[in-house]
């Protein structure tokens, strides 16, 4: 069992031993914290808040949400309580209600016993360090100053789906009609959770015959919810047989997306924020936009960086982590952005990872190339990663090899503002080492034009790590 605090929520399994996982009493402890923080730029219990609150269709998702409910309730703050939502919904949501914050509860990709809560600002984004520490710190003071009787809060239920839905159906850059008119057939896998509510539902308002594989919100995930190549074989052999012009695999927030090609091959979770990028800049040269610019994490694939200045445009990295990558798209006015992980975030919509948008926007450039996924494929930059990690027996050790490494490569391109990256540009190499925030580890990303290149790099530099600390 275990329990995971950090800047961005808290996260744990369901079940067991009071210390051993997420119990109700974190929940409320946390949900209390966030209320007083949220109340601390009014007169508390002055003007009431409003606070929205969506889940996943995860088993413990009821009994989250009726104890984050009544805990906001207790301290005075509306709600606004979305049912089944996925994690952009939510989001969505928050703007869509005037509200000034929200909770969404969801354990993103981790399996069924584990759940969480994710805190939104008044935009529907995430909250910076600063704002997330000060809730870690409000949690774990034990003071609690729950509002008087005349000053509970309320609940009031709205669905969002079809908002969201609608606003991503009016965006500039999906073209409906030529979706429409492409005639294609999807075949979607929604891993038991919220994707097989809004997913289908987009898809066929777009014209799509859309063949459904998991998509009852039942909660008993059919098989590990990540949506990596290796959980999804029966999306794969459903592509085939269904004769599908491409395979959807969401995770079971619907913030992360995976494709598989038209024969059954995957499409690689790293290239969908690429394929995505890549219609969107064509869009922008045609339309005659300068200054273009792209923003994904330091361990996403080279692929968006060549894309990117190919049509002209500038790419710019950040530190791992969904808040860091929209803060720096913020800063630079991004026409798009994400993670490699599949996470694809489009301004024009919202600041926040979003599958719903990331398919429209795919199967808008599939309508205009008139190619097919993999064919399409065929004509981007090819790279592989691979990842590896130095396990070490003392958190003291991973300074000194972040240092060493440093030194050892500094004749290379680093980056420092996430571990240390080192890119190798004549051979259009890079690897990346991050300290793990819970565990003595180093996570090691390296990525090649070439699987076995990749691999050799992660694994030289592990090697490399152990020789420093003998």
């Amino acid at each position: 069992m275990s329990l995971i605090k950090s800047i961005s929520g808290i996260r744990g399994t369901i079940g067991g031993p009071a210390g051993e996982g997420l119990t109700p009493v974190d929940i409320v402890k946390f949900t209390y914290a966030y209320s007083a923080k949220l109340r601390e730029r009014k007169q508390p219990f002055g003007p009431k808040y409003k606070v929205v609150v969506g889940r996943d269709a995860r088993l413990s998702g009821e009994m989250v949400e009726q104890l984050v409910c009544g805990t906001l309730i207790a301290c005075g703050i509306d709600v606004v309580k979305c049912g089944f939502a996925s994690t952009p919904t939510t989001e969505l949501a928050v703007r869509f209600a005037h509200a000034d914050g929200g909770i969404i509860l969801t354990a993103s990709h981790n399996p069924r016993q584990w759940n969480a809560l994710k805190l939104l600002n008044e935009e529907g984004e995430f909250l910076t360090a600063a704002q997330g520490q000060a809730i870690l710190d409000c949690a774990e003071s034990g003071v609690f100053d729950f509002a008087p009787v005349d000053e509970l809060g309320h609940i009031e239920e709205h669905d969002y789906t079809d908002e969201h839905i609608d606003s991503v159906l009016a965006l500039e850059a999906v073209d409906v009609q030529a979706v429409k008119d492409a005639r294609f057939k999807v075949v979607v896998d929604a891993v038991n959770s919220v994707g097989g509510i809004i997913m289908p539902r987009l898809l066929e308002k777009l014209g799509v015959e859309c063949v459904r594989l998991n998509c009852e919100p039942t909660g008993d995930f059919a098989h590990n919810p990540e949506p990596l190549p290796a959980n999804l074989k029966d999306l794969c052999e459903t592509v085939v047989k269904e004769k599908a012009d491409l395979g959807v695999s969401v995770d079971p927030d619907v913030d992360r997306l995976a494709l598989i090609c038209e024969n059954g091959e995957p499409f690689v979770e790293e290239y969908t924020l690429v394929a995505v990028a890549d219609y969107l800049l064509d869009e922008a040269v045609r339309k005659g936009r300068k200054d273009l610019c792209t923003v994904s994490n330091l361990s996403s694939s080279r692929a968006l960086r060549d894309v990117t200045e190919a049509h002209g445009g500038r790419y710019y990295a950040a530190a791992v982590g969904e808040v860091n990558v929209t803060t720096k798209m913020h800063e630079v006015g991004a026409l798009i952005g994400g993670e490699g992980n599949g996470g694809v975030i489009y301004p024009e919509s919202h600041c926040g990872r979003d599958a719903m948008v990331g398919v429209a926007l795919i199967l808008s450039h599939l309508a205009h190339k008139k190619l097919s996924m993999s064919a399409y494929k065929k004509t981007l930059p090819a790279y592989f990663i691979a990842k590896n990690r130095i396990e070490l027996s003392d958190k003291a050790l991973i300074d000194k090899i972040l240092d060493a490494m440093k030194e050892q490569f500094s004749n290379e391109k680093v980056n420092t503002i996430d571990g240390v990256k080192v890119d190798f540009e004549s051979r259009r190499e890079w690897v990346h080492l991050r300290r793990s925030n819970t565990e003595p580890i180093i996570r090691v990303y390296a990525e090649a034009p070439q699987q076995e290149r990749a691999e050799s790099l992660a694994a030289e530099v592990v090697n490399l790590a152990h020789k420093i600390i003998g």
